[in-house]
């Protein structure tokens, strides 16, 4: 259930700038696109803890599968730097999908609960997951085998690589919303697919636009989390199974604070676009919107 419109909404953190009405994080009306770049960050510090209890021990997990994959490999080519090198790449790489799947279903799961004023912890997040867990899977699948094919057939040639990477987002606009229709709506996941196209209509190109300048963000905000094992680096030395620890756990922290800021992102969009396709911001009296 989502909230019915604020007498004025508000951007950040639950300041609303208008004295006397009520303050919210989200906003239940339509938004401006400076706003779908700064919300999702005010929804997250709005459930900070609940991310946190979530993404942390993902993220202890999935770093303790890495190193045990690559110490198991190391020893059984008797510390081959090449097998030890792939190890740790290859199993980085499967820890990395597993870390987005985990982290934008739970992501996903406490920013619709927070919308609707509902806030929920990760326990209840996880058992969200557990219900929309197929349609989220194929999802997953897809959204990995489309980038792969599309990069990759791009790739051939160099011209024809950022024409490869417009049409990527291109695709992965008009799924955009997906995920929070999965979770709110209860759809399968074809028809959660022609559910975000038919929200996304008309607005593929601003969600192309959105999808590229957060990523832009993402490099610049990710700069002092890559800072991080560099600082660390200088207690554990340049020795082998530090570097290793250091570059891998630096790889997944990035990725799990960018999956993060994208499934905000993707709840924020969600509200967005019900408001502008769908009138979710016009309070009927007597009347409940789902």
């Amino acid at each position: 259930m989502l909230p019915a419109a604020d007498p004025a909404g508000a951007v950040g953190a639950g300041d609303d700038p208008v004295p006397g009405s009520p303050g919210t994080t989200v906003p239940i009306r339509p938004m401006t696109f400076r706003e779908l770049l700064d919300v999702p960050f005010a929804l997250i510090q709005a459930n900070l803890l609940a991310l946190v209890w979530t993404s942390v021990p993902t993220l202890v997990a999935a770093e303790l599968v890495v190193v045990a994959i690559t110490a198991g490999v190391s020893q059984l080519t008797d510390g081959s730097d090449a097998a030890t090198a792939w190890a740790a790449v290859l199993s980085t790489m499967a820890c990395v999908w597993l870390l987005r799947f985990v982290l934008r279903a739970t992501t996903v799961a406490i920013g619709l609960a927070s919308v609707a004023d509902a806030p929920i912890g990760g326990r209840t997040a996880l058992r969200q997951v557990g219900r929309v867990a197929g349609p989220l899977l194929v999802f997953q699948l897809l959204y990995t085998l489309v980038a792969i094919g599309v990069l990759a057939l791009s790739s051939l040639l160099i011209i024809s690589f950022p024409f490869g990477v417009l049409w990527l987002g291109w695709l992965r606009a008009k799924r955009f919303v997906a995920v929070p229709v999965m979770f709110r709506e209860q759809a399968p996941h074809r028809a959660a697919i022609e559910r975000s196209k038919l929200l996304v209509a008309g607005a593929e190109w601003q969600t192309v636009g959105l999808w590229f300048v957060q990523r832009c963000l993402l490099v610049l905000l990710s700069v002092p989390l890559l800072g991080i094992p560099f600082y660390l680096s200088d207690f554990s030395g340049t020795h082998r199974w530090g570097v290793i620890v250091l570059l891998t756990s630096g790889a997944l922290l990035v990725v799990a604070f960018g999956e993060v800021v994208e499934a905000a992102t993707r709840v924020v969009s969600y509200v967005d676009r019900r408001c502008r396709r769908e009138g979710l911001d016009i309070h009927v009296p007597g009347h409940e919107v789902r």
